[in-house]
């Protein structure tokens, strides 16, 4: 059995283009919804999910419509794989019920992983090259300077760290955190 999946982003998007193609290629169930791929919880695509039965087809208008990252992706057709189901992507040509397809989709997962470690790659050489600049990740410190100087005088003075914390509008440990910082620097 074809069943159809297909889904738009907002209101203002009209599904009966994809509902149409999914028609004509044949699907007999299709389950339509209108939300954003960031949404973890879809809830047509779950219940297309669940009415799968081994051997049917998911059919989908173009691969993005089913998963909002090529990870996502992968992992939903391992998982279609596992219960004896195929994916068909109409845009793009993709069949996994065929061995090419499945060299294909494949193919997009290797890819896939290749670019994940390029990227851990340049972050780790750009993270290297901005330590020896001498400069470290993260945002500056919300005390630092004579800020923090002026928080550790008023900890010395008897002022509590709550009420120091709230003179200078930040977090008790931001407060602990300047402050020991500024212990070592002056150590």
């Amino acid at each position: 059995m074809l069943v159809g999946y297909g889904r738009v982003s907002t209101q203002d998007q009209n599904p009966a283009m994809q509902e149409d193609d999914l028609r004509a290629a044949g699907c007999e169930k299709l389950f339509i919804e209108t939300i954003s791929s960031g949404k973890k919880d879809r809830p047509k695509l779950q219940a297309a999910l669940e009415y799968l039965r081994s051997g049917d087809t998911l059919v989908v208008w173009r691969l993005d419509r089913l998963a909002r990252s090529l990870d996502q992706l992968i992992a939903t057709v391992k998982d279609l794989e596992a219960r004896d189901i195929a994916l068909k992507s109409l845009t793009e040509a993709i069949d996994t019920s065929t061995a090419g397809g499945k060299l294909i989709f494949h193919i997009f997962g290797s890819i896939a992983e290749f670019e994940r470690s390029l990227i851990r790659e340049r972050t780790k050489a750009g993270i290297a090259a901005a330590k020896a600049r001498g400069r470290s990740g993260g945002r500056p410190p919300k005390l630092q300077g004579e800020r923090a100087e002026h928080a550790q005088l008023m900890l010395n003075a008897g002022k509590s760290v709550s009420e120091v914390a709230r003179s200078f509008n930040v977090s008790r440990s931001t407060v602990l955190r300047a402050t020991r910082l500024l212990e070592k620097e002056t150590a």
